[in-house]
């Protein structure tokens, strides 16, 4: 995590093509207690240039949590996933893995990259929830606090 966190919300970074699993994941982390911005992408090509801060993203935020999809459009989330890990500014961000993929193959590669969690969708809420808040508790526990 970064030394720059004090006060402010979780970054995080959602790469998802389907408006619908969009929605459903962007509702969880308004309704849960996660103090959070989000940015939304749908198109693994539109990740690329945001995580490594390119073209249009040139100012783009180093997210602390990315929520990733399999299946997508131009760079698939596979693909991603193996250059966000083969990043050095960006190995270490934490990478949960919501796809319709039930392929064992997928999980193993994704496990193997260290993923965070694979959650297979339809995503149960409360589990999501559950691994979202963990992720919060250790990013808030990496926060910089000022002394007085």
């Amino acid at each position: 995590m970064r030394e720059n966190t004090v006060g402010r919300p979780m970054e995080i970074l959602l790469v998802e093509d389907s408006i619908l699993s969009a929605r459903i994941t962007i509702g969880a982390l308004r309704a849960g207690s996660v103090q959070h911005r989000l940015t939304w992408l749908s198109n693994g090509n539109e990740a690329l240039e945001f995580l490594h801060q390119r073209g249009l993203f040139s100012r783009a935020p180093q997210p602390d949590l990315i929520l990733l999809d399999l299946g997508l459009p131009g760079c698939d989330g596979r693909e991603l996933l193996r250059d966000i890990r083969g990043d050095e500014r960006l190995r270490n961000v934490p990478v949960v893995v919501l796809t319709g993929s039930t392929d064992e193959e997928d999980q193993a590669a994704s496990e193997q990259l260290q993923v965070e969690k694979y959650l297979i969708k339809p995503v149960d809420l409360d589990k999501f929830m559950d691994v979202v808040r963990e992720l919060n508790r250790f990013w808030q526990e990496d926060m910089i606090v000022p002394t007085v």
